[in-house]
């Protein structure tokens, strides 16, 4: 198995967003915010190259929307999607499966792209299949209020049309190696993929743990649906972690790719913080 982490792009969101209840004078000085509130998150994508398959997790904003709509999240520096896979030998044909972790605009966007032609869209990665759980879809498909500028018809339709959807059920392996947990409480059907990387287990914990500095069991977005259900899965997910030694791997902290866990005084926090390829 061969394992790659890069950054598509980094954004800013409200640093309130981001933490919710937790007051700005706490989450502040872990995660600094600029004079207007915004704190830079990245956007993280993980290569797995295992047998036949090259499997990518999520594919950050994509490029589709016009400049208005990417005004308000500021994207800056990162590699780029098709760039950071070509850096590291992968052509978009090459990609066998697309597992999107969620079909918010930031994680799944560049999943689809505009025609040459301008006519419509279509596949991003033309051979793959792509890999949504079934609660996901269907409740982004039906889309909420509350959530409105996060599904986008156009980044999630053409999958459909495309004939190239894996819709997925349950929890459990889907690649070898490569297990799926599906959470609730940030959007229905998150998933959380866990991948065996030698003698190591790996989680890539996308919007369920955005940052070393939501490991605290309540510091958590206000963007999450239902917050009791994240606290709830959060703690079951790092209760078995540090039960089992896991390394933890962000998508959207700016500074810290990787950390390792510990128990103390006040809950469980980062042991070590690490690169992704220290592992």
């Amino acid at each position: 198995m061969k394992l790659h982490l890069f950054n598509i792009s980094n954004f800013k969101v409200d640093g309130g967003a981001m933490f919710g209840v937790v007051p700005k004078v706490l989450w502040s000085r872990v995660y600094p915010s600029d004079e207007s509130n915004l704190i830079v998150l990245t956007l993280r994508s993980l290569i797995i190259e295992t047998g036949d398959k090259v499997i990518l997790v999520d594919t950050g904003w994509g490029d589709k929307q016009d400049e208005k709509f990417f005004r308000h999240v500021f994207l800056h520096g990162g590699e780029g999607l098709i760039e950071g896979l070509r850096s590291r030998g992968y052509q978009p044909e090459d990609i066998t499966d697309v597992v999107f972790t969620h079909l918010h605009a930031d994680h799944c966007g560049g999943g689809i792209k505009k025609k040459i032609d301008g006519t419509g869209y279509e596949l991003a990665f033309p051979e793959a299949t792509y890999h949504v759980s079934r609660a996901q879809w269907e409740w982004a498909v039906r889309n909420n209020v509350r959530e409105a500028d996060s599904f986008l018809e156009e980044n999630i339709l053409p999958i459909l049309d495309s004939g190239h959807i894996n819709l997925i059920d349950e929890e459990g392996e889907l690649f070898s190696g490569f297990t799926l947990r599906i959470c609730y409480g940030h959007t229905p059907g998150l998933i959380i993929p866990v991948i065996k990387y030698k003698s190591k287990t790996l989680v890539y914990t996308g919007d369920l743990i955005p940052t070393v500095a939501h490991l605290p069991i309540i510091w958590n977005m206000s963007y999450d649906i239902e917050s009791l259900k994240t606290i709830e899965e959060k703690e079951s997910i790092l209760n078995e972690a540090l039960a089992g030694e896991y390394i933890l791997v962000f998508q959207h902290d700016e500074n810290i790719e990787c950390c390792t866990l510990e128990m103390t005084p006040k809950g469980i926090r980062a042991k070590e913080k690490f690169d992704f390829s220290q592992i």
